[in-house]
C-alpha cells in the first residue's frame, strides 16, 4: 500500500515507460487494474536453485532498465543482479547493498520519516523529487466487489441509510494490539452511544479472534471474518464512518479510500505512528505510554500492558470528535 504512491510519479517523469510490479499473490488484486501498472509479476516463488535460475531467465526476458527495492530482500537482490538489470536501487544499509548501483542511505529503524517518504525517498535515483501534493493511492474496486459488499450489508440489516462502524481487532503480527476486550467494549459504546452499527472484519486466520469480539458485544454486531478480498474490503471500508484498528495493512487501505481512521500503535520506535501511521488527515492515534508502563518503564516493550492503558473512554471520545468533525454524526 505505501508502495503505491511511488507509481503515478514514474509515470510522470517517464510517461513513455512500461512499469512492472513484482508481487506476492495476496496483494496482486490491489494493483490488478492500476492506471499506472502495465504488467504484474506474482512472485510465490520456492527458495530453490532451480526457481532461482527460472526467475534469472524471466527478468532476463523482459529487458528490464531498472528495479526499485521498496522492501529488499537478500534472494530478490541477488536475483536483480544476476538477471543483469543495469540500474538496481534501494537502501546503502544493509549487508549485501553492494548487489545494488543506486543506494540511498537512510536508517528506516530511526523512523525520522514515514514508510511512503522513505519509499519516495528511492525516487530520488531516477531525478524525481515529491512533495506531500505528489501523494496519490490507486486501488482498483470491480462492480463485482461492490455487489458483493450490498449483499453482505443487505443480510446483516443494514441499509444505505444507517452509519456504520468497521473494527479492525487483529493486525496479523505485525504490532503490539489493543485487547479483545476493549475493541468489544468500543463497539458497544459505539452502537449504543454513538448510534453507529458495528462490522468487526479479520483475515481467515483471524477467524477465532472475531468471533471473540463478536461475542463480547451487545447487540452482535456483523461479523465478516475471511469474507473479502482487499479490494472487496476498500469497498466496505469506504462506506463506513470511521474505521478502527491496530496498526495493520486495512488501515492504510481505508486511508486511502477516504475513510476517517482511529488507530493503536505500541510504544516502540520501529513501530510507531510516525513510520506507520495512517498516510491522511482524517485520523486520531492512540499510543501506548511506555514511561508508565510498570513491565517496561523505558526501556524495551515486553508486554501488552502499554497499550492496554488506553482507555476505552479516551477512544470513544476520540472517535466521536473525528467522526463529528467528519460531516458530523
Amino acid at each position: 500500500m505505501l508502495s503505491l504512491p511511488m507509481l503515478p510519479l514514474i509515470k510522470k517523469k517517464f510517461p513513455g515507460s512500461s512499469i512492472t510490479m513484482m508481487v506476492q499473490s495476496y496483494t496482486r488484486e490491489l494493483i490488478d487494474g492500476h492506471s499506472c501498472v502495465d504488467n504484474v509479476l506474482v512472485y510465490d516463488a520456492p527458495k530453490t536453485v532451480a526457481s532461482f535460475l527460472k526467475w534469472t531467465s524471466e527478468l532476463r526476458r523482459h529487458r528490464f532498465d531498472a528495479v526499485i527495492f521498496p522492501y529488499p530482500r537478500f534472494r530478490l537482490a541477488l536475483l536483480a543482479f544476476a538477471a543483469g538489470i543495469p540500474m538496481r536501487v534501494a537502501t546503502g544499509y544493509r549487508w549485501y547493498s553492494f548487489l545494488f548501483t543506486h543506494k540511498i542511505y537512510e536508517h528506516r529503524k530511526d523512523a525520522k520519516h514515514h514508510e511512503l517518504e522513505y519509499n519516495l525517498h528511492l525516487l530520488s535515483a531516477l531525478g524525481i523529487e515529491s512533495t506531500d501534493h505528489d501523494v496519490r493511492f490507486d486501488i482498483p474496486r470491480s462492480e463485482a466487489a461492490e455487489q458483493k459488499v450490498d449483499a453482505f450489508l443487505a443480510a446483516n440489516n443494514i441499509t444505505v441509510n444507517d452509519r456504520f462502524a468497521v473494527i479492525h481487532p487483529g493486525s496479523g503480527g505485525s504490532a503490539r494490539d489493543w485487547s479483545a476486550e476493549n475493541f468489544a467494549a468500543l463497539g458497544g459504546r459505539l452502537q449504543s452511544s454513538l448510534g453507529l452499527k458495528v462490522v468487526v472484519t479479520g483475515g481467515a486466520q483471524e477467524a477465532s479472534l472475531v468471533k471473540r469480539v463478536c461475542d463480547m458485544m451487545h447487540p452482535t454486531p456483523a461479523s465478516a471474518a475471511g469474507m473479502f478480498s482487499l479490494t472487496e474490503l476498500a469497498a466496505l471500508v469506504s462506506r463506513a464512518r470511521v474505521f478502527v484498528s491496530n496498526s495493520t495493512g486495512p488501515l492504510h487501505i481505508a486511508a486511502a479510500v477516504g475513510t476517517p481512521v482511529a488507530a493503536f500503535y505500541p510504544p516502540i520506535r520501529q513501530c510507531s505512528p510516525q513510520r506507520w501511521g495512517p498516510w491522511t488527515n482524517k485520523k486520531i492515534i492512540f499510543e501506548g505510554n511506555m514511561t508508565t508502563c510498570p513491565l517496561c518503564k523505558g526501556g524495551p516493550c515486553q508486554s501488552d500492558v502499554c497499550m492496554n492503558q488506553i482507555s476505552v473512554d479516551t477512544v470513544e471520545k476520540g472517535i466521536a470528535t473525528l467522526v463529528m468533525g467528519d460531516q458530523g454524526l
